[in-house]
């Protein structure tokens, strides 16, 4: 079934980055206007046997850059990914017009802590939230009030898609802090950095930023285990409220 042409843009993949052999990034020109707030997904689909086949995946971008990111990892069973994981720069593919989501900065409520714990590809909207205050600061339009705090769990170290970037961002800027942190850090002698996942060391990076419901909205992005995980440990430091906890689980689990 083609494509109706008023709800998809035929964009097309402008760069391709592969971290390792299960997980790239893709700069995507949407060849039309494509507003968003950071947080929120774009749906992406491949025409496939007369079929097709959409997934939502988070933006990594800022809504000011001229192309639209996403950092994806290969299910080799899965209904998309490997059709994306062939794509190479020139290549084209759908993406729908609209953006939808709701896993966006909590800015009114007088909270102006944003604790951000994500893994792997999890990472995604959370560093369109700093891209976009990176940029806004630059601007003078920004003036660090807010502050973010990222935990950001994987593996092994080559599953941090943006390692340097976010490590240069906490470099220059005052309210921003980085935490990478590896669970399986036993082959990789040169890991120097925090080890565990990103929820066994929650309760002590909430303590030491001085993170509780008080001050801070909490966001967990990805691994739909580390999202229960972190969940409960959050409700145990009274972040009970509605609207304290936000999540963007990945998939579900079986």
């Amino acid at each position: 079934m083609p494509a109706p042409d008023d709800k998809f843009f035929h964009a097309h993949v402008t760069r391709r980055v592969d971290f390792a052999p299960d997980l790239w990034m893709f700069r995507i020109q949407s060849g039309g206007e494509f507003n968003f707030v950071p947080g929120q997904y774009a749906t992406l689909g491949v025409e496939r046997d007369g079929k097709r086949v959409e997934r939502p995946y988070s933006i990594v971008s800022a809504p000011s850059e001229t192309e639209v990111e996403f950092f994806f990892e290969l299910v080799p069973d899965g209904a998309l990914t490997p059709l994306l994981h062939k794509l190479q720069p020139g290549d084209q593919l759908l993406m729908r017009k609209v953006p939808k989501g709701r896993f966006s900065l909590e800015m009114q409520n007088g909270r102006k802590n944003h604790l951000l714990v994500s893994t792997v590809t999890g990472v995604a909207p959370f560093v369109s939230y700093v891209r976009t205050f990176y940029q806004e600061w630059k601007q003078g339009k920004f003036d660090g009030t807010h502050k973010l705090y990222l935990l950001n769990g994987a593996s092994r170290p080559w599953e941090f898609g943006y390692l340097e970037e976010l490590r240069q961002f906490a470099q220059e800027v005052p309210w921003f802090k980085y935490v990478p942190t590896v669970s399986r850090p036993w082959d990789h002698s040169e890991w120097t950095g925090e080890i565990g996942r990103a929820d066994d060391i929650l309760r002590k990076y909430a303590d030491q930023w001085g993170i509780d419901p008080s001050n801070a909205v909490a966001y967990l992005c990805g691994h739909p285990e580390m999202i229960q995980h972190s969940k409960a440990i959050l409700k145990r430091r009274g972040f009970t409220d509605k609207g304290a906890i936000k999540e963007e689980i990945y998939w579900v689990p079986k």
